[in-house]
């Protein structure tokens, strides 16, 4: 196999893995809306809330509302953020269309507005995580919040799609008159980015754990025969006594913590502690990328 015909596999064999994962984030955003907002008049945000309103206001398809709004946002990502991405957001905005199309006159699997947000929410956070890992997009807020980010790059897009979410479901709740609407709207809506953080950066996560004590270097020692953990001592002077001395510096998972606490205050009772959460570690002792 030649270089070039090598390199286009790689890309073939790439792009094929982006549009089934466009397929499965779609089905499951698909999911979520017509078997559990929808039908509560519950809403997760972004465009999809508009084509809430225009389901219920002039029986529009959803699916279909959902491409027509979104034609003239495919019209400045083809000239803004590439043809990549324009044929990506084509696929997955049609895909869910379609879904929601086929989906729609489907029996809801619950009429109780808290199920419906609980429910709807997570799945709804499982297909976008699954949609932006393919680096695409089914059009509405996030595609709005990316081509807003290109002209201005200083915007955040995370905080745009905030925005425009916590508008439309503003919206939503003014046009079917109930504040209860906006109130289950929102824990769909958050319960959605907890996932989407979710399946991004896994439930493992780390600690960082900083320790203050004269007894450094017997703590540090303890902690690698007992935990099976390094330590990185690290050179600092405290303002208030300006006294020089070690602290301490180790990375642990959440279970770990616990016999690191134990194992420092046994050593030293006078030791000063900090723990703070990080987020993902790579390398030895943890996972590999």
């Amino acid at each position: 196999m030649t270089y070039k015909a090598k390199e286009m596999y790689v890309i073939g064999r790439k792009m094929l893995k982006e549009v089934l994962l466009i397929i499965i984030g779609s089905l499951f955003l698909a999911i979520g809306t017509d078997f559990f907002l929808l039908p509560n008049q519950l809403s997760s945000g972004g465009f999809t809330g508009i084509t809430t309103i225009l389901y219920y206001l002039f029986k529009f398809s959803m699916g279909t509302s959902m491409i027509i709004i979104n034609i003239p946002l495919f019209v400045i990502a083809l000239f803004k953020l590439g043809k990549r991405f324009f044929v990506k957001a084509i696929i997955g905005t049609g895909l869910l269309s379609l879904f929601l199309n086929i989906f729609e006159g489907i029996e809801p699997l619950t009429g109780d507005r808290l199920l419906a947000s609980i429910y709807g929410g997570i799945i709804i956070g499982i297909g976008t995580a699954i949609i932006l890992k393919a680096n695409a997009s089914t059009g509405g807020s996030e595609l709005l919040g990316s081509i807003i980010s290109k002209f201005k790059p200083t915007a955040k897009t995370g905080s745009i799609i905030i925005l425009i979410d916590f508008i439309v479901v503003g919206i939503n709740a003014i046009f079917f008159r109930e504040i209860e609407i906006a109130l289950y709207s929102a824990i769909a809506i958050y319960l959605s980015g907890q996932m989407i953080d979710i399946i991004f950066e896994g439930t493992n996560f780390t600690k960082m754990i900083f320790i203050v004590s004269n007894k450094y270097e017997e703590i540090a020692k303890q902690i690698g025969e007992e935990v099976e953990r390094g330590s990185t001592g690290i050179y600092a002077k405290g303002m208030y006594h300006e006294e020089e001395r070690v602290m301490l510096w180790c990375v642990a998972s959440r279970r770990e913590i616990s016999k690191i606490k134990r194992i420092a205050s046994t050593i030293d009772s006078n030791c000063f502690l900090v723990i703070s959460n990080a987020r993902e570690a790579f390398g030895k002792g943890f996972k590999r990328k």
